[in-house]
């Protein structure tokens, strides 16, 4: 049935969100290809790309402040104020396409969603500037992102790059400020990868587009450092689906995508729950796991195939779940093709919080079956083809694309990117020596079972205790 549904999505052509959402992308890559040239040179195609993303915002309440933004950054004047101003339209034009889109995934898979809760009256936290200290690293950072508009894309050089070194130093030390240190962290190392720019034929445009917005959005006065959104706490049980491995060189997050069970009763909902620990880049592969060992009860039903029962763990509105392992045991086994086909179709799916709301964010979990795979790994869904990225398969796992070749049913995450629906397989079930068997990322949590895998696991662990003997022989100095 979510194989028909699916293909309704794909055949009605519901990537392009409907009417409207190509003149908003075509106004998004205008604006992108400006950051890529800078801001302080704009050609007259170029400035009338930033001119033409202010009048889409004409009849509303942005309409005003954009259009002198607009006015002032084509004149040469390029201030925070301007710069934080077209940074807001971008995520709001952005953000209408997201809904657009995963109005109509919402609509194929029959997925009710929950409604984002709306801020509370009276006066917020995000004009505040919080402590002095953060007050400050913020202010680097929105002085380091202007200079990188200022230059463009196409001007990023070495020098421009490290600059943003003791800002980030300066984030680590904010426990507050993780959250931007790790994305700023992150950012400055693909731009350093790609130094010098000025020559390369092909840019990540819209990727570094995005990820500049959101650093300068989450480095306003408050927005991190002032009251978070209460959380409300959770207890029941929860069967995991699959585990999405987000890694770059200095850090990595296990992502687990779950139904959440209810202790008493209620209705399922669809959450995530993630342990993102530090790392280096030579630690790769299966040791990651290694890394996140302090979170045992996680771990350890990931690689058995096991329900959690949790008792009061914070649960956000995003439909984060704070993990802790002191509020979680291990509990019965369970198989996440099973999960998926029993409670995925009557699960209510979180509400998505407004920064969140970028196209290449969404990621929603299902059960496809029924397909015929492809020559080149997509899904045939009878006759309409869905494209599966077996890029995004984590090497901490047994999930290969040969295992995913080979499946008759795939648990996933639907995504859009590049315009198009594309799957990331979590888990699936295929015949192996002419065995049935299930495997999913997060099979290896407490170490691989393949024996090559083993060995490799072995080599690398030796230097996760090396490293962890320095760093302790340093903190004990």
């Amino acid at each position: 049935m979510l194989a028909v549904q699916l293909a309704a999505l794909l055949a009605g052509d519901s990537g392009n969100a409907g009417d409207g959402a190509g003149e908003a992308l075509a106004l998004l890559d205008g604006f992108d290809d400006a950051l890529v040239h800078g801001l302080a040179r704009l050609a007259d195609e170029r400035a009338d790309a930033v001119t033409a993303l202010a009048a889409a915002f004409a009849a509303t309440p942005l309409g005003d402040r954009l259009a002198e933004a607009a006015d002032a950054v084509v004149s040469g004047s390029i201030t925070q104020e301007h710069l934080r101003a077209l940074a807001g339209g971008r995520v709001a034009l952005s953000g209408a396409v997201h809904d657009a889109l995963l109005e109509s995934l919402d609509t194929a898979l029959g997925r009710e969603r929950a409604e984002w809760p709306a801020a509370p009256d009276g006066p917020g936290t995000a004009g505040d500037a919080g402590a002095q200290p953060a007050g400050n690293v913020l202010g680097g950072v929105r002085s380091w992102l202007r200079e990188l508009a200022i230059t463009g894309w196409r001007g990023v050089d070495h020098d421009l790059v490290s600059a943003a070194d003791q800002v980030i130093e300066a984030l680590l030390a904010a426990p507050d400020l993780h959250r931007l240190a790790v994305l700023l962290d992150g950012f400055a190392a693909e731009l350093r990868a790609c130094c010098p720019i000025g020559p390369a034929e092909h840019l990540p445009v819209r990727r570094w587009a995005d990820l500049w917005t959101r650093a300068l959005l989450l480095s306003q006065d408050g927005v991190l450092t002032g009251e978070p959104r209460s959380a409300t706490t959770v207890s029941g049980r929860l069967l995991a689906l699959g585990v999405d491995v987000h890694e770059h060189g200095t850090a990595v997050q296990f992502q687990v995508h779950a139904v959440l069970e209810p202790a008493g009763g209620g209705r399922s909902r669809l959450v995530r729950t993630s342990v993102t620990v530090a790392k280096v880049d030579t630690i790769v592969g299966p040791a990651l796991w290694k890394l996140a060992q302090r979170h045992k009860v996680l771990l350890a039903a990931l690689a058995d195939g096991r329900s959690v029962e949790i008792t009061d763990m914070p649960l956000l509105d995003s439909g984060d779940l704070v993990w802790d392992d002191d509020r979680a045991f291990v509990s019965k086994p369970a198989d996440p093709l099973a999960t998926a086909r029993l409670c995925l179709p009557g699960a209510l799916a979180p509400a998505v919080p407004p920064l969140d709301r970028v196209p290449v964010r969404i990621a929603e979990p299902v059960l496809v079956e029924g397909y015929k795979v492809t020559k080149d790994g997509s899904f045939d869904l009878g006759g309409t083809v869905l494209a599966v990225d077996a890029e995004r398969l984590p090497d901490c796992g047994p999930l290969t694309p040969k295992l995913v070749a080979a499946s008759s049913a795939c648990v996933g995450l639907v995504r859009w990117d590049a315009g198009r629906w594309t799957l990331q397989p979590l888990a699936v079930q295929a015949k192996v020596k002419r065995e049935a068997v299930v495997a999913a990322t997060g099979d290896w949590a407490l170490g691989p079972t393949d024996p090559k895998a083993a060995k490799a696991e072995a080599r690398a662990a030796d230097a996760v205790t090396v490293l962890r003997e320095r760093a302790g022989r340093l903190l004990r100095r």
